[in-house]
């Protein structure tokens, strides 16, 4: 016969044991939960991995330290107003002047060639566009430019319009791997790597450079221009490396289109 005594024992035995048991069962819900996260968290990273590998966020959607892009593809379009009117002589010579904190770069543009383009910025430079504006990259890898143009400096900013291509059949018939050379004074629109998206943003080509024909070549820099842009490019980048922001800031005071 069980006494009072042992039977508290095995009710306190048995209690013990449901406990532990739901215990043990709450320890592998957690683990199966833990599971579950972690393999959720796999797939993220694994999706974000191959998303940068695959160059998703990458501005041109192709190498960023080897093609000048005016703003990130993936970034909403702001909405556009139109082009300014035609307002140039197309049969005419024109030069922008640079004064910047670097020193003085002037180059011709070719206005017969890309009256759009000279139209463009002949209209931007008489409203004070690139005053007090940055030259936001510098590469050195790949290819050898310096771009401007951004009002934000960040490279991300335009004026609010696009203009046409114009003249990329100019440097000749690209290679196997589809490009043509941009001679070093070559100055040449920058855009998203979309045809028909240039805006103000522009590159200056210190360097001969291996590019896709798909930047409007518009202007070559004079001599003077050239000396500057060369020191600019010794300095190299603010972190060292081939791509990023001009370790000497370089500052457009003052851009001027005249006409010859």
């Amino acid at each position: 016969m069980v006494t009072s005594d042992q039977r508290r024992r095995q009710l306190a035995r048995e209690k013990y044991e449901r406990q532990q048991k739901r215990r043990a069962e709450a320890r592998q819900k957690a683990r199966r939960r833990m599971a579950v996260i972690g393999a959720a968290v796999a797939v993220v990273v694994a999706t974000l991995v191959g998303l940068i590998v695959g160059g998703v966020f990458d501005s041109d959607k192709k190498d960023t330290a080897a093609e000048p892009s005016a703003t990130p593809s993936a970034a909403p379009s702001p909405k556009q107003s139109p082009s300014p009117a035609m307002a140039i002589d197309p049969k005419a010579k024109y030069t922008f002047a640079l004064k910047t904190s670097a020193g003085d770069i002037g180059f011709a543009m070719d206005a017969a060639k890309t009256p759009q383009t000279v139209n463009s910025f002949k209209y931007l430079a008489d409203k004070g566009f690139f005053d007090n504006t940055k030259c936001h990259r510098l590469t050195s890898g790949g290819i050898f430019v310096l771009q401007c143009g951004d009002p934000q400096g960040t490279g991300m900013g335009g004026p609010g319009y696009n203009i046409p291509d114009e003249n990329l059949d100019s440097l000749g018939k690209p290679n196997d791997q589809g490009q043509v050379v941009y001679p070093a004074g070559t100055v040449a629109m920058a855009n998203t790597g979309q045809p028909g998206s240039g805006g103000s943003q522009f590159f200056l080509v210190y360097k001969d450079s291996p590019l896709a024909p798909s930047y409007t070549p518009f202007g070559k820099i004079d001599a003077a221009g050239m000396k500057v842009l060369e020191e600019i490019a010794k300095a190299g980048t603010v972190d060292g490396g081939q791509d990023g922001a001009p370790k000497n800031e370089v500052k457009i005071e003052k851009g001027t289109v005249t006409q010859n």
